[in-house]
C-alpha cells in the first residue's frame, strides 16, 4: 500500500548532484529538482546555462527513479529574468536566428515534449526567456511575490523562446499581445487570474507545495503520463490531428505493463504499483 504524500515527504531519500556549474540538482524519492543557480544575475539564461538543462533534462528522461521533476532558481528574487543580453546585443539577423532555433531545439521543446511532467516553482522574476521556460513547463506554481512579463519589445526584439505561442495558447490572443507589445510586468494573482499560473502559494510554501503536487503524480502510471503529455501537446500543433494524436496514445497504453498493473489493481481493490 502506498503511503500518503506526509509519509512520503518524510521518508524521502535526499541526494544533491552536482556536475554543472550554472544549475544545481537534487534528486527527493521520484522527484527532481532542477534549480537555476546564478543568483548574482538573477538566474538569466545564458548559453552555458541553457545548455546546462538541456543535459540534464535529457538524463532526467533516461533516468528510471525520476517520475517528475520541479524546475525553479535559487533565491528568493528570480526564477529567471530573461536571457543574457550581453551574449546577443551584437548579433545581427542570422546569428540571431540560429540563437532562436537552437533554444528551441535544445531545451524549450525539449522541456514542453518531455514525457515526464515538469512543475516551474516560480519563486520571483519570470522574465522574458525565464517566463518562456516557465511556459514551456506542463504545471506552474507561482509565489505571490513573483513578477512575470515578456519585456523584449523593450529592447527592440521580440521573445524568441516560443513566448509569442506559448503564451496565447494559455491566457488567450488578445492578452497575449497586451502584454508582449506593452513589455510590461504583472503579478501572481493577476497571472492566476488570466490562466498564466496554475495556482499562487506563499513563497515559504513553494516548493513544499510543488512537491505534495509531484508526489501526487508520481504515484500514476509514468506510460500514461507520458502518453497524456504527448496527446495535450498535439492540441497547440496544428499540423497535427489533436483527436488522432489521443486516439493513437490511447492505444498504446493498451501495450504496457502499466495497464495491466492498473487494471489488476483495480479489481482487487488495492493501490497499484506501476513501474513504468
Amino acid at each position: 500500500m502506498i503511503a500518503d504524500v506526509k509519509d512520503i515527504q518524510l521518508n524521502l531519500h535526499q541526494t544533491l548532484i552536482m556536475p554543472y556549474k550554472n544549475i544545481e540538482i537534487r534528486q527527493d524519492g521520484p522527484v527532481l529538482i532542477l534549480t537555476i543557480n546564478r543568483p548574482a544575475q538573477l538566474n538569466a539564461l545564458n548559453k552555458e546555462t541553457i545548455s546546462e538543462l538541456s543535459s540534464a533534462f535529457t538524463e532526467a528522461e533516461k533516468n528510471e527513479s525520476v517520475r517528475v521533476l520541479i524546475l525553479t532558481g535559487s533565491g528568493d528574487k528570480a526564477f529567471g529574468a530573461g536571457a543574457d543580453v550581453k551574449e546577443f546585443a551584437h548579433f545581427a539577423k542570422e546569428q540571431g536566428r540560429e540563437l532562436s532555433a537552437e533554444g528551441h531545439r535544445i531545451l524549450f521543446n525539449k522541456v514542453e515534449s518531455l514525457g515526464k511532467p515538469v512543475i516551474a516553482a516560480i519563486n520571483g522574476y519570470a522574465l522574458g526567456g525565464g517566463l518562456e521556460l516557465a511556459m514551456a513547463c506542463h504545471i506552474r506554481i507561482a509565489a505571490d511575490t513573483a513578477k512575470l512579463g515578456l519585456p523584449e519589445v523593450t529592447l527592440g526584439v521580440i521573445p524568441g523562446y516560443g513566448g509569442t505561442q506559448r503564451l496565447p495558447m494559455l491566457v488567450g490572443k488578445g492578452r497575449a499581445l497586451e502584454l508582449i507589445l506593452s513589455g510590461g510586468m504583472i503579478d501572481a494573482n493577476e497571472a492566476f487570474r488570466i490562466g498564466l499560473v496554475n495556482s499562487v502559494v506563499a513563497p515559504t510554501e513553494l516548493l513544499n507545495v510543488c512537491t505534495e503536487l509531484a508526489l501526487r503524480v508520481s504515484k500514476n502510471s509514468p506510460s500514461a503520463i507520458s502518453a497524456a503529455i504527448k496527446a495535450v501537446n498535439a492540441f497547440s500543433n496544428y499540423s497535427k490531428d489533436g483527436f488522432e494524436e489521443e486516439i493513437n496514445a490511447f492505444a498504446s497504453c493498451f501495450e504496457t505493463g502499466d495497464f495491466i498493473e492498473g487494471t489488476k489493481a483495480f479489481f482487487e481493490k488495492r493501490k497499484p504499483q506501476f513501474a513504468g
